[in-house]
C-alpha cells in the first residue's frame, strides 16, 4: 500500500519518518516547507486538484494529515486562513480519498474541547465546545471528513512534544537550564503525548486497515482519542523535564493562568478517556514520563 504523509516536516510528520522505516508499506512525505536533510515532495493541500492528481499518479491508498494550522493564539486573527487549513484542506484530503475508496487519518485535537466545564476524562462522543478558532476549526475539519463519506480515522490528540520542531518540552529543557526560576500555571491538566508513541499507534491503524483496504467499509472507522497515560499540569510536566535533565538549579513554581494573559481561554482539563483505542487496536499507551524519559535521552538531555 502507498501512503501519503502530509505536513512531514512536523513533529508528528518527522516521527512517522522515522516509524515508517520499519514498515512494509511505502511512504510518500510531503510537505509545502522543503527541510534540508529531509526528503520532502510539496504538496499543497489547499488545492484539491494537485491532490487528486498525486493520489492518481502514485496509485495512494491512505493519507495520513499530519498537517495543521497549530498557533493557537495567532488563529485569533487569522480566522480565515485557519479553517482554510484546518478544515478545507482535510475536507479536500478526503473528497480524493473516497474517489479512490482509501483511508484518511486525520489528527484532530483536545481543543475542540474546553468551553464547558468538566472534570472526567473526555469520551470521543462528547460534544464539541470548542473556546477559540482553532479548536473551533478543527472541529470543522473533523465534520466536513465525516460528511464526505470517505472512510476515515480521526485520531484527537493533546499536548504533543518530540524532538523536533518548537515545543513545550524543548522550550522548558532551554529555560530550566538557563533561567535561576520560572512561573509555569498549574491550573491547566492533562497529558503530554510524545510524538512517537502516536506515530506508531497510527502505524497500528494502517497495519490494521489493510486487512480490510479493498472493503467498500472500514469496521473501525471512526473517532479516537490518543495521549500518553497519566495526568499532570504544565507545572508537573516542566518539574519532571528539569528533574530528568539535572536542570535542578533552577526554582520553578505554580502560578494561575491568568498570570499569562492570552487571547485564547485554554482547555483547563484536557484528559482524554483512550479505552477505544485501546480494546479497538490492542495498543499498549506508555506512562508520560516514561515516554519524557525517551524523548529527553534522544535530545541527549540525560
Amino acid at each position: 500500500m502507498k501512503i501519503l504523509v502530509t505536513g512531514a516536516n512536523g513533529q508528528l510528520g518527522n516521527e512517522m519518518r522515522i516509524v515508517s522505516k520499519q514498515s512494509v508499506d511505502e511512504y510518500i512525505f510531503t510537505d509545502v516547507n522543503q527541510v534540508e536533510g529531509c526528503e520532502t515532495t510539496y504538496l499543497d493541500i489547499t488545492d484539491l486538484e494537485a491532490i487528486r492528481r498525486m493520489v492518481k499518479e502514485q496509485g495512494v491508498g491512505a493519507i495520513v494529515n499530519c498537517a495543521a494550522w497549530t498557533n493557537v493564539d495567532a488563529a485569533e486573527t487569522n480566522q480565515e486562513l485557519c479553517e482554510k487549513l484546518n478544515a478545507e484542506a482535510p475536507e479536500n484530503l478526503a473528497k480524493a480519498m473516497k474517489e479512490v475508496n482509501g483511508l484518511l487519518i486525520q489528527i484532530s485535537t483536545d481543543y475542540v474541547f474546553g468551553k464547558d466545564p468538566y472534570n472526567v476524562p473526555c469520551k470521543e462522543d462528547q460534544q464539541g465546545t470548542p473556546s477559540g478558532v482553532y479548536g473551533l476549526t478543527k472541529l470543522h475539519g473533523e465534520q466536513k471528513i465525516k460528511a464526505t463519506g470517505c472512510k476515515h480515522v480521526i485520531i484527537r490528540t493533546a499536548w504533543l512534544y518530540s524532538e523536533f520542531g518548537k515545543n513545550f518540552c524543548k522550550t522548558m529543557l532551554n529555560l530550566t537550564a538557563t533561567k535561576p526560576a520560572l512561573k509555569v500555571v498549574f491550573d491547566q491538566v492533562g497529558t503530554p503525548t510524545y510524538a512517537l508513541d502516536l506515530a506508531n499507534a497510527i502505524m497500528t491503524v494502517l497495519a490494521d486497515y489493510r486487512q480490510e483496504s479493498s472493503a467498500d467499509a472500514y469496521s473501525k472507522a471512526g473517532v479516537y482519542h490518543f495521549s500518553n497515560e497519566g495526568v499532570c499540569s504544565w507545572y508537573d510536566f516542566t518539574k519532571m523535564i528539569a528533574e530528568y535533565s539535572g536542570q535542578t538549579a533552577c526554582d520553578v513554581q505554580p502560578c494561575h493562568s491568568n498570570e499569562f494573559p492570552s487571547p485564547v481561554v485554554r482547555p483547563s482539563y484536557s484528559v482524554f478517556d483512550k479505552t477505544k483505542i485501546k480494546e479497538v487496536y490492542g495498543i499498549k499507551v506508555p506512562y508520560w514520563t516514561d515516554s519524557l524519559k525517551t524523548c529527553l535521552k534522544n535530545l541527549g538531555a540525560i
